[in-house]
């Protein structure tokens, strides 16, 4: 084990965290909507049903968190794994903790307007600066792996 620890490691940490975040903030708000559905109806826990079951029946605003959530776990695992790449092959620091710290933060970002506000346009526009983000990490990662 190596005594330094590639600055780029805090970010991927920080985004693990702020998914369980999201993840506590969906179930917080979804539990106790589905608690005010009519029981005559559908969805039935005791019979199993899936989150896109409940589109039509929760209110918007608490679909929107599970929506992030799930976003989370799209373009997110590329920098995971992007990340670790540049960790492990020593180019995890400086300018790459930089950009992927801007890319965290501009997720944090998203997560929030989505879950709140949600207008399209905004929310484009925070998800397009960070994929621009994501895009330079890879693009850094290419040139150590292939050469520069």
């Amino acid at each position: 084990m190596t005594d330094h620890i590639p600055a780029i490691l805090g970010p991927v940490v920080a985004l693990a965290g702020w998914t369980m975040i999201m993840w506590l903030w969906m179930y917080a708000t979804r539990i106790p909507a589905i608690g005010k559905l009519p029981k005559s109806g559908e969805p039935n826990a005791d019979q199993g049903w899936t989150g896109a079951m409940l589109e039509g029946l929760l209110p918007r605003e608490i679909q929107w968190k599970a929506h992030n959530y799930n976003h989370l776990h799209e373009a997110p695992t590329v920098f995971y794994a992007v990340a670790l790449t540049l960790a492990m092959i020593g180019e995890g620091d400086n300018l790459n903790a930089t950009i992927a710290w801007v890319y965290v933060g501009l997720r944090i970002v998203h997560s929030v307007y989505q879950a709140t506000i949600n207008k399209v346009p905004v929310r484009f526009g925070l998800f397009a600066l960070s994929s621009i983000a994501l895009m330079m990490l890879i693009i850094h990662a290419a040139m150590s792996v292939f050469g520069r």
